[in-house]
């Protein structure tokens, strides 16, 4: 039946996997804009009870996944290849660098660049005392968040889908991570179901990154116009963001999605710069180095720190939502670094992806996080309050005690809004391959769908309940794909150890490119078989 349908449409898609993810994004969408007490107040009970139920779990998992991408990558696994055993990679060394910086992370360091450290230097959760202390944490915090744990959990999900992939010649899709554990059953409902909490995990996430941008480019109108903020113009920027990723996706990847990539991080390079310079150069440099030194000296303690003995809800509001965030990311960027990473060394993926990021991190959060800091401590000081009152405008408030003040906001709102658009239309790309499985013949009326998808869900949540509903869903949809991951790293390491007894001809003999099409009729017909 649902391939009756799908033909009358016109689509090109695995029909139940579609078909299941579009019903119940589309019910969610009506239920939430029907009745948006109840839905939210649901949500909230349940992310309340996550966090203080299920918050160390989140926090030792993370944890765990750092811990076991860096194993397998200095393991004697890190010489094999995300290919056959002669594959070279398709990328420079720089290009792909470069590449790793537009998977996601640019919107999420917009928005906390400014607002994390602040307000963690308002409210440090560890009781320190002596402002230099909580200082050298406000800044930790955010390179905790936005580190290695937040690498490694994209790291994961992307080794394991370019290994499966590129060396397995499985189809770059969640479910044939699984292919060592469950089998060919990958192809039938266990398969499906796993890919449909993948696509609504990632639909979540995204969204809530969508309706972070309305808030904060509604907070940045207001500071540089004198619009005042609503409900109204928050709506109108999704819709806008919306607009250009539906446009961005329906042109493509090369035509669309690279070229505002690379506009974007030229651009947000350009304002970095800016600030370094404008802003406490010497103070930069100097956090720079320290924050640096005082993120490895205390990974180990921030990584395992689980508030247990003075629990006051900090870290299920801060780090559980932020982890819970990522995770429902992962298949998106895992997917997107998975595909830019053909021939590359197991050890070089996991560096790579690791430590580049990494060190763009401490840069920017060292400048960004550092000259605000500076204006509190050294300076004329109110950022804390204006943060403590709404996150969303603390950027625009620290480059008002900057020179150019409007030029620069007026800068960072495109910049802005630009790294929303390659996220929602990249993400429209991956979900479109997620449901399709055939990623060189994608429909644009397909990706299009779930460019206007994304953007739904982020306007009826915010309409909902504000940040605070768009932080509760994604903190319940991360659970479901937390398990996953598990499940992932599990697969990945019982694979890898068949390598030590394969033959050799058998690793040579393995298709290079993964499986499309005869994939899609092999689930048809195992799907029809049950």
């Amino acid at each position: 039946m649902l391939q009756r349908v799908e033909r009358a449409l016109g689509l090109q898609t695995n029909p139940v996997v579609f078909f299941a993810s579009a019903a119940f994004i589309v019910l969610f969408v009506a239920a939430a804009a029907i009745f948006p007490g109840p839905i939210s107040a649901v949500f909230g009970d349940l992310a309340a009870w996550i966090s203080a139920s299920l918050g160390w779990l989140y926090i030792l998992l993370v944890t765990v996944f750092v811990g076991f991408v860096v194993i397998i990558g200095f393991s004697k696994y890190g010489r094999l290849r995300l290919g056959p055993d002669g594959s070279r990679p398709e990328y420079t060394n720089w290009a792909w660098f470069a590449m790793l910086f537009t998977a996601g992370i640019g919107s999420v360091l917009m928005f906390y660049g400014v607002a994390g450290p602040v307000s963690h230097l308002a409210e440090n959760p560890m009781n320190m005392t002596g402002q230099t202390a909580i200082a050298e944490a406000a800044i930790n915090f955010e390179l905790y968040h936005y580190g290695l744990h937040a690498w490694g959990v994209f790291g994961l999900a992307g080794l394991s889908l370019a290994y499966f992939c590129y060396r397995r010649g499985m189809p770059l899709r969640i479910r044939s991570a699984f292919h060592p554990i469950f089998g060919d059953r990958i192809h039938g409902p266990l398969g499906h179901a796993i890919d449909i909490f993948t696509v609504l995990g990632t639909v979540f996430g995204v969204a809530v990154t969508l309706g972070l941008a309305g808030s904060q480019v509604n907070a940045g109108l207001t500071r540089v116009t004198g619009l005042g903020e609503s409900a109204g113009l928050q709506a109108g920027v999704i819709a806008i963001i919306t607009a250009g990723a539906i446009i961005s996706v329906a042109l493509g990847l090369d035509r669309g999605i690279r070229r505002l990539g690379q506009l974007n991080m030229t651009l947000a390079i350009i304002l970095l710069t800016f600030v370094a310079i404008a802003g406490p150069t010497a103070f930069v440099f100097q956090g720079f180095v320290q924050n640096t030194g005082y993120y490895f000296q205390n990974l180990i303690e921030f990584s395992f720190w689980n508030q247990a003995y003075n629990d006051d809800g900090w870290q299920g509001a801060w780090t559980v939502f932020i982890w819970a965030w990522q995770i429902s990311w992962a298949p998106f960027v895992g997917l997107f670094v998975a595909r830019i990473s053909y021939g590359r060394t197991i050890r070089e993926f996991i560096l790579g992806v690791l430590f580049a990021p990494l060190a763009f991190t401490i840069v920017w959060f060292s400048v960004f996080g550092g000259t605000a800091l500076d204006i509190e401590i050294n300076g004329a000081g109110g950022l804390a309050a204006i943060v403590d009152e709404t996150l969303q405008v603390a950027l625009f408030a620290m480059l008002e005690q900057l020179p150019l003040a409007t030029i620069t906001s007026l800068l960072a709102l495109v910049i802005i809004c630009i790294f929303f658009i390659t996220s929602a239309d990249s993400a429209s790309l991956v979900l479109d391959t997620l449901t399709s499985g055939d990623e060189e013949n994608s429909l644009a009326r397909q990706r299009i769908f779930w460019a206007v998808s994304l953007g739904a869900i982020a306007l009826v949540l915010l309409l909902a309940g504000g940040l605070d509903a768009l932080s509760n869903v994604v903190t319940v949809t991360g659970l479901p794909f937390l398990i996953i991951l598990a499940l992932m790293a599990f697969s990945l390491m019982k694979a890898l150890r068949s390598e030590d007894t394969e033959p050799r001809a058998e690793r040579e003999a393995r298709p290079e490119e993964p499986v499309g099409e005869d994939s899609r009729a092999r689930e048809g017909e195992v799907t029809k078989s049950r």
